[in-house]
């Protein structure tokens, strides 16, 4: 028998998949981490479970997440988005994600990539962590809090340490997965 994560809802198939195929393998292609970082703005205050279901919505809303189409959405095709029951409809979020696509364009344009950008905060290589138990793994830790606070100095949004560790483990950045877990590194 597979084992997983014990956060995985084992009922939907979209969160089996993202466990297996995505959550906490490195990523290093810059419009994938402008899509997971814009996932995780959209799920404060909600569940994870709520964004993946609405995930290839918002994919068709924010062309593909292709950074320059969104960097340059108007406010009337923005809020164009609020009538659209497809995604989450929350005026700030919404507007977020151009701002969003605004600063990343700005730090790629500084670092020759988001991806240099972020990986240098754990100096190219994965953290592993010891979780025996993911309920008891915390909230926020000093790096998600260093990252956060960088991000909102650059005009980055909804973009809190708890939003940003969350960031960081789907990114492959940090590698939560409990011990137990299949898809832990042997790192």
């Amino acid at each position: 028998m597979t084992k997983r994560c014990s956060w995985v809802k084992m009922t939907n198939l979209l969160y089996i998949a993202y466990h297996d195929e995505e959550w906490g393998q490195p990523l290093h292609d810059d419009q994938g981490l402008f899509e997971l970082l814009c996932m995780e703005t959209y799920q404060a205050g909600l569940s994870w479970e709520t964004v993946l279901n609405k995930r290839q919505a918002f994919r068709e809303a924010f062309h593909g997440y292709q950074i320059q189409a969104v960097a340059e959405m108007t406010d009337t095709e923005l809020e164009a988005l609020l009538d659209n029951p497809a995604i989450i409809r929350n005026r700030a979020k919404i507007f977020s994600t151009r701002a969003n696509a605004q600063s990343f364009l700005r730090l790629q344009a500084e670092y020759g990539s988001f991806d240099a950008y972020l990986w240098s905060f754990v100096e190219g290589k994965t953290i592993v962590n010891d979780v025996p138990d993911y309920s008891q793994a915390p909230a926020k830790t000093a790096l998600s809090e260093k990252l956060s606070k960088d991000l909102k100095k650059r005009g980055f949004k909804f973009t809190g340490p708890v939003a940003i560790l969350s960031f960081l483990q789907a990114a492959g950045l940090v590698d939560d997965h409990e011990n137990d877990c299949e898809w832990k590194s042997s790192n």
